[in-house]
């Protein structure tokens, strides 16, 4: 994680290697100051904080609903954030000026998201693989809805782009102040329920046989991880495939005991988007230098869900296999 920061802190085009070195030892120019301190520094700590709060709400879906490929992105938690946002931005309902009414938008439309699944589910919520067709299909529509408020609002596509595709560009300390309070109070409140959801994941009679309510222990995690979601969208938007493959990788290094895994979960998830940020400011300057363009830059979203989807093939045919 340590390494991804310092990547994103270099990856700009101007100042170089030497010039970041210089302002964070008390040197260098005003300009480069402020493009690091000012700029960079809380691009990074916003690509940390959404990443980690994506991978969280990852693991806790995948372990509340017992499926190995559930996440925000396909169980209409993502889809309902970005609705939100973009309804209350695209709409006039909140001013870039207002950062906390586009968060309180994108929660509400997550939690519309995650109780449309649920109602829909109804008695097949005990299925993986039924609850998966509904997550799709519930976020179909979600993403259909979207459109429609992006054609009634047809001048303010630009402005909502990013909630659509996910991007970190223009995130100042605002962004990060808002952020990780919200971040920390749900971080705390899913880490509080990583014991009873290993107990979850071994399967709803056992953990009712040990004295587990399970309702309740499944509808608190979704509510951290919809809250997680939430916050994640609203400071950057929808960052594709995140939420749902960190938490195999987190399983696969750490194993199956959240205490351990819960946590681990949302160091790889941050390591993973602030990684991703700065891969793409550098393609960014890599194919703005061969298109001889002045200003290109290739959204972090755009990175995450390309490869992301050549990794849920991965995982999907494992899972297809009985290895997950």
């Amino acid at each position: 994680m340590a390494v991804a920061a310092c990547a994103n802190l270099i990856a700009g085009r101007s100042p170089a290697v030497g010039g970041v070195w210089e302002v964070l030892t008390g040197e260098g120019e005003a300009t480069a100051r402020h493009i690091v301190l000012q700029l960079r520094f809380p691009r990074t700590l916003v690509a940390l904080g959404a990443g980690a709060s994506l991978g969280l709400a990852g693991l806790l879906l995948q372990s509340a609903l017992r499926n190995p490929l559930a996440g925000p992105e396909v169980t209409g938690v993502t889809p309902g954030a970005v609705l939100g946002a973009v309804t209350a931005t695209g709409l006039g309902l909140a001013g870039w000026d207002s950062p906390a009414a586009v968060v309180v938008a994108a929660c509400l439309g997550g939690f519309a998201g995650a109780g449309l699944l649920w109602l829909l589910a109804g008695r097949d919520r005990g299925d993986p693989e039924q609850t998966a067709v509904y997550g799709v299909l519930v976020s179909a529509v979600l993403a259909g809805l979207t459109s429609i408020v992006l054609l009634v609002a047809p001048g303010q596509l630009g402005s909502v782009v990013q909630w659509l595709v996910g991007s970190t560009e223009g995130r100042v300390w605002e962004h990060w102040t808002l952020l990780w309070p919200w971040g920390l109070v749900w971080t705390a409140a899913a880490c509080s329920l990583a014991a009873p959801l290993t107990l979850l994941r071994c399967g709803d009679d056992q953990a009712t046989a040990a004295g587990l309510a399970v309702g309740r222990t499944r509808a608190a995690a979704l509510v951290c991880a919809v809250a997680l979601t939430a916050g994640a969208v609203s400071a950057v938007g929808a960052l594709g495939f995140v939420g749902l493959l960190v938490p195999h990788l987190a399983l696969a290094v750490f194993g199956a005991d959240l205490r351990t895994t819960l946590p681990g979960a949302a160091l790889i998830g941050a390591t993973a988007v602030c990684g991703a940020d700065a891969a793409a400011q550098l393609l960014s300057r890599v194919l703005a230098e061969g298109l001889d363009a002045d200003r290109l830059t290739v959204p972090v979203g755009a990175l995450t869900t390309c490869v992301g989807a050549g990794l849920l093939l991965v995982v999907a045919r494992r899972h297809g296999s009985g290895q997950v």
